[in-house]
């Protein structure tokens, strides 16, 4: 069966479905691999989080009219956007050489406990702790690379579900 022919429903709850699954598997990495997110990639699982709670409501709202669809996408494109530039930004600092300050400073807990919340989010995408380490691949590709093909995807998918023509029953 063709997902491009499903129901606007059916698109989005897949939507939501992988960004659920994706961080399903981070969470499984973190608590049974024992590899600790760095601030990037919390701000990336909230960007995932969002983007998916967006694709939840959209599935469950359903909206029938051709301008609920199209908000629906636009809403989920942007929160995709922000996941871009996060997982861009992290596979930006992962590709420094290390010499040239590849970190990305203090833990985010001790952040914001002495910061406010826009300098901890204007800190820690300065990239300053361990977001240039290298603990995982998969394909030659490393998790902020991953995230940021899926970003792509899920952006993708909101828009091509959001604006394509739906048949009239």
């Amino acid at each position: 069966m063709n997902p491009l022919r499903w129901s606007f429903r059916a698109q989005f709850l897949l939507g939501f479905l992988v960004c659920a699954a994706l961080l399903g598997y981070a969470i499984f990495l973190q608590l049974k691999m024992g590899l600790e997110p760095c601030p990037l990639c919390i701000f990336q699982r909230i960007a995932f989080a969002a983007l998916g709670l967006l694709f939840l409501i959209g599935a469950l709202h359903g909206p029938r009219d051709p301008a609920g669809r199209k908000t629906y996408g636009v809403l989920a494109f942007i929160a995709a956007a922000v996941g871009i530039g996060i997982a861009a930004r992290h596979v930006y600092v992962q590709l420094l050489p290390q010499d040239m300050g590849s970190s990305c400073g203090p833990p985010l807990s001790f952040l914001s406990e002495t910061m406010g919340p826009f300098e901890v989010f204007r800190t820690v995408l300065t990239g300053t702790g361990n977001c240039g380490n290298i603990d995982w691949q998969f394909l030659g590709l490393t998790m902020p690379m991953w995230s940021l093909v899926w970003f792509a995807a899920l952006a993708l998918w909101a828009l091509v579900t959001a604006f394509r023509a739906r048949r009239r029953h």
